[in-house]
């Protein structure tokens, strides 16, 4: 397909500076799951995995959103706030996703699950992972990661029955959705976003 051309504006949820795409443009993108694609932001040039947003019911549009690295920002010499010129198109050469600190370690102490790890494509490690954190509890990312392992020991090289379409990343997200910009983080998500800023620290999130 062509490349996708469009202006939009950098915000923030919480610390993280988010690019979300129009939905006119993601729209043009072959899928609404998880989307690797390459690109220029205000002519500086990355590759990004896009993750949607979530809002995909009838009733609402749904669209694709990436964290731009501070790297990156500071090239295109933007900011939350400002107005970016981008353009972007899919790739199928996948970048490696950055494996959480506690699946690292119990991969390890699982060769035969670390070795269908290391042989799997980059594709599936990504699904893996946003299987994994796609969680409200540390209790319940444990029980994903457990069962992980056992599916990666018998074999499995993809997670079945998984939402592709959700928001899995918790710190920008409630109840899968992506926050908009101004929504304020309430009392039920709370205590889960101050876990998740505490796993975060620990680097126990990707």
């Amino acid at each position: 397909m062509s490349a996708v051309h469009f202006e939009t504006q950098l915000f923030k949820i919480n610390d993280w500076t988010i690019l979300r795409l129009p939905e006119t443009a993601s729209a043009k993108l072959p899928s609404r799951g998880m989307t690797m694609v390459s690109g220029t932001l205000n002519g500086v040039p990355f590759k990004a995995v896009l993750e949607p947003d979530g809002r995909y019911s009838p009733d609402k549009k749904s669209s694709h959103w990436f964290r731009p690295s501070q790297e990156l920002l500071d090239g295109a010499s933007a900011k939350a706030g400002d107005a970016v010129q981008v353009s972007l198109e899919p790739v199928k050469d996948w970048i490696e996703p950055e494996v959480p600190e506690d699946l690292k370690n119990a991969l390890a102490a699982s060769p035969e699950a670390e070795a269908l790890w290391l042989d799997i494509s980059p594709l599936a490690r990504w699904d893996w992972i946003r299987w994994i954190r796609a969680v409200k509890t540390e209790e319940t990312r444990q029980k994903h990661i457990d069962v992980a392992l056992d599916k990666l020991n018998k074999g499995m090289r993809r997670p079945c029955c998984f939402n592709r379409n959700l928001c899995s990343e918790p710190y920008v997200s409630h109840n899968w959705t992506l926050l908009e910009p101004d929504q304020a983080t309430n009392s039920a998500s709370e205590g889960r976003g101050q876990l998740l800023r505490d796993m975060s620290e620990q680097k126990l999130i990707s």
